[in-house]
C-alpha cells in the first residue's frame, strides 16, 4: 500500500488520489514537497498566496494556514480538495478552487505553481501570472524533471525574470522567478486551430487543450461515424460529447442537425472555454450546454448518443483507469435505446472493458493504432 501521509513542516497530512488508482499511487510527488518546503521558508502571514494547478490538493492544503487562493485547469481538483480536506479535520477547509472560466483577481505576493508538461501552456501561465503578481512578488514553479516541457528554459526566460534554479531533489526541480514584462495582451499563441470540413469556422483551442493545432488521429477515425449516427436520431434527441477537447465531434453533430440538444463536457476548463469560443464562431452557442466536469454529473439525465475519445493519461500516469470510469458513467447516462460511439488506442483492449458495462459492443472502424466501437445497453 502506498503511503497516504505527507510529512511537511512538522505536520502530517493525509492525502489520497481519487478513483481507481488511489491505492497504488500517491496524491503528491517530490515536486510538491520541494515547492512546499520553499514556500514555507518564504511566506509571511500578510502575503496573498496563489496556487496554480495543484494536482490533488497537496499544495493548497499544505499551505492552508495562509489561506491560499487556488486555480486549476482541471475540475478534478475541487473533488480532491473536498475529500482530502475532510481527511484532515484539524485543518481549515479550503474554498472552492477557481478555474480558467472564473480566474481570480490579483495582485498576489507569492505564486506556487506546478510546471505543466506542455511548453505553450507554461508560456501562457507565466504571462498570465505577470499581470497578477505584486511588484515584489515571487513565483515558485516546480515539477518532476522528466515531465518538464522541452525548451522550458527558453519559455521562462521569454516571460519572467529567473532569480534562481534550486538544486534538484528526488528528481524534482523548482525555479524561483520574479515578474517579467510579457503579458497575454497581443500574444499570438493563446488561440491556435485548424479548418475542419463541414464547419463554418475554424476549430480553435487554448494552450492546455490536447491536439489544438490539428485533428488528432483518434478523432479522425471516429469523426466519419458521427454524421450517420446523428442523422438517425429523433428530433429533440440529447447528445453528449464527453471528454470533448476542442469540441470538434460535437460541433460536427450540430452542423448535421439543428433539432438536437448537444452537451459538451470536459475536465479541462480551457477545453470548455475553447468549445464556447468555437460555438460562438460557428453560430451554435444557443443550441449547446457546457459542463466543466470530471466525467458526467449525476444530475445530467439520459442521452440518446454519447461520443467519446477518452484520455489515456493523467499527468505522468498512463493507463485505462480514466476510460473505465467514463465507460461506467456513460452506461449510467445512456438511454435504453441509445448508443455510445468511442475510439481508443488498440493496445488498451477496450473491446474487453466495454463489455463490463454494455451488452452490445461492435467494432465499427479500425486502423493500425486505433479502434472505433459502438456500444449499447
Amino acid at each position: 500500500m502506498t503511503s497516504e501521509v505527507l510529512e511537511i513542516a512538522g505536520k502530517s497530512l493525509i492525502l489520497q488520489r481519487p478513483g481507481i488508482a488511489a491505492s497504488t499511487l500517491r496524491a503528491w510527488d517530490a515536486a510538491d514537497e520541494l515547492l512546499l518546503d520553499e514556500a514555507l521558508k518564504r511566506i509571511t502571514a500578510e502575503q496573498r498566496v496563489l496556487v496554480i494547478d495543484d494536482t490533488f490538493g497537496a499544495l493548497t492544503i499544505g499551505l492552508g494556514e495562509f489561506a491560499p487562493v487556488s486555480i486549476a485547469d482541471s475540475a478534478s481538483l475541487a473533488l480532491s480538495l473536498k475529500a482530502n480536506a475532510a481527511r484532515n479535520k484539524a485543518l481549515q477547509t479550503p474554498p472552492e478552487p477557481h478555474s480558467w472560466l472564473n480566474p481570480p483577481d490579483g495582485p498576489f505576493d507569492l505564486v506556487v505553481m506546478r510546471i505543466p508538461r506542455h511548453a505553450e501552456y507554461l508560456a501562457w501561465l507565466l504571462r498570465w501570472v505577470n499581470a497578477q503578481l505584486s511588484e515584489n512578488g515571487c513565483v515558485l514553479a516546480g515539477g518532476m524533471i522528466k515531465h518538464l516541457p522541452e525548451r522550458s528554459v527558453d519559455v521562462f526566460s521569454a516571460a519572467v525574470v529567473t532569480e534562481s534554479v534550486l538544486p534538484a531533489r528526488k528528481k524534482a526541480r523548482v525555479v524561483v522567478c520574479r515578474q517579467g514584462k510579457a503579458t497575454l495582451e497581443g500574444w499570438p499563441a493563446t488561440w491556435k486551430g485548424y479548418e475542419q470540413e463541414g464547419l463554418p469556422a475554424r476549430v480553435e483551442a487554448m494552450p492546455a487543450v490536447f491536439s489544438r493545432e490539428r485533428l488528432d488521429i483518434g478523432t479522425r477515425e471516429l469523426l466519419p461515424l458521427v454524421k450517420p449516427a446523428v442523422k438517425t436520431l429523433n428530433s429533440g434527441a440529447r447528445v453528449l460529447d464527453l471528454a470533448c477537447g476542442n469540441g470538434v465531434l460535437g460541433l460536427t453533430a450540430l452542423a448535421c442537425r439543428d433539432d438536437i440538444a448537444l452537451t459538451f463536457s470536459d475536465v479541462s476548463s480551457q477545453a470548455v472555454a475553447s468549445v464556447e469560443h468555437n460555438l460562438k464562431h460557428c453560430g451554435y452557442l444557443e443550441r449547446a450546454q457546457l459542463l466543466h466536469s470530471d466525467g458526467v454529473p449525476k444530475e445530467s439525465g439520459k442521452y440518446q448518443l454519447i461520443i467519446l475519445n477518452p484520455p489515456f493519461h493523467e499527468g505522468g500516469v498512463v493507463g485505462d483507469h480514466i476510460a473505465l470510469r467514463l465507460f461506467k458513467e456513460a452506461a449510467e447516462h445512456l438511454a435504453a435505446d441509445g448508443r455510445v460511439l468511442m475510439v481508443g488506442n488498440r493496445h488498451l483492449g477496450y473491446h474487453r472493458t466495454l463489455k463490463r458495462y454494455f451488452r452490445s459492443v461492435q467494432q465499427r472502424a479500425a486502423s493500425p493504432r486505433f479502434v472505433v466501437f459502438e456500444a449499447a445497453l
